[in-house]
């Protein structure tokens, strides 16, 4: 009986033992722990809640309750990877990390949140996201700042450091309406004075420079966006109408079997069409975003039975 005493105090001990390695003191641990459990019961709150204005109200306390999360000391090291309504994702090289998360209008529609929060290893730096996709008319063409922010759930950062724009990629997703729904690949890079700029001249296409790509689909199809690291690109499904009539209809779109791509060249990302996707392979790290909502449904289902 000492021994399992012994064993069960030993994995309990193991994360506190983590998060004092990362500098986070164990009072200051227990105080992000009571916060992190606020964040996932409004997180599930402003996802699975019927009210829209239900939905709304626990979307300010969350932001309220994460700044105040963010600003206990060492909160960078600090996972939130139980949170599940949002997606919290790291650099590579662990310089920021970004939150993002939406919260469902009554329409149907989506309005995103976030922050990109600094690894200073001091006082807490962090930029607030505020969705600007309503009044950002050609987002493709568009650079913005923070306070313009093509809103997002990212689930994959990708560092790009070579060529004349060093700069990280995004892919995320972005919903839309009760028809359609998109996808994103998203640039972020910091200016001098160390604030993050998001859109860059990167995405080359047919003669044609974008700062970002957006894709559009029917709300019931399923698209595929995924970063293949061994061959450097980034590997979607090739969308197409369902017939002639719907040319120019991009709520009807859905893949069509093949698949096009992005491949790093110096720096640029250049289209590819109709990848052969047989010499290619996959990889481990195929993480893309999961609607908590469904998530959720999903995870009840695989409770088992007390009976």
């Amino acid at each position: 009986m000492k021994k399992v005493l012994l064993i069960i105090s030993a994995v309990l001990l193991i994360p506190m033992l983590s998060m004092a390695q990362n500098g986070i003191s164990s009072r200051d641990l227990q105080q992000l722990n009571t916060y992190r459990d606020s964040l996932k019961n409004l997180g599930a709150k402003f996802i699975n809640d019927q009210d829209d204005m239900e939905r709304k109200n626990a979307n300010y306390q969350f932001i309220r309750t994460l700044v105040s999360a963010l600003k206990t000391p060492n909160s960078f090291n600090y996972p939130f990877d139980s949170v599940k309504a949002i997606s919290v994702i790291n650099a590579p090289d662990n310089r920021f990390r970004i939150f993002t998360w939406h919260v469902m209008n009554q329409d149907g529609s989506y309005r995103f949140y976030g922050t990109v929060q600094m690894n200073t290893g001091g006082a807490l730096k962090m930029f607030p996201l505020e969705d600007y996709s309503p009044m950002l008319k050609n987002p493709e063409d568009s650079v913005t700042d923070n306070r313009k922010w093509y809103g997002a759930q990212y689930y994959k950062i990708i560092p790009v450091k070579n060529g004349a724009t060093p700069h990280y990629v995004l892919l995320g997703w972005k919903g839309n309406t009760v028809v359609s729904t998109k996808k994103v690949i998203e640039t972020i890079s910091f200016n001098r004075n160390g604030e993050p700029v998001f859109g860059a001249p990167v995405f080359v296409a047919k003669n044609k420079t974008r700062k970002r790509v957006v894709f559009e689909y029917a709300r019931q199809a399923s698209m595929l966006l995924r970063y293949i690291p061994d061959e450097n690109i980034i590997v979607f499904d090739h969308l197409a109408p369902p017939d002639q009539r719907s040319e120019g209809k991009p709520e009807t779109f859905g893949p069509d079997l093949s698949y096009d791509a992005y491949k790093l060249t110096n720096g640029k990302w250049t289209f590819t069409e109709n990848l052969d996707m047989r010499n290619i392979a996959t990889s481990q790290d195929q993480n893309e975003y999961l609607d908590p909502k469904k998530q959720a449904v999903k995870d009840r289902q695989q409770v088992p039975s007390k009976h």
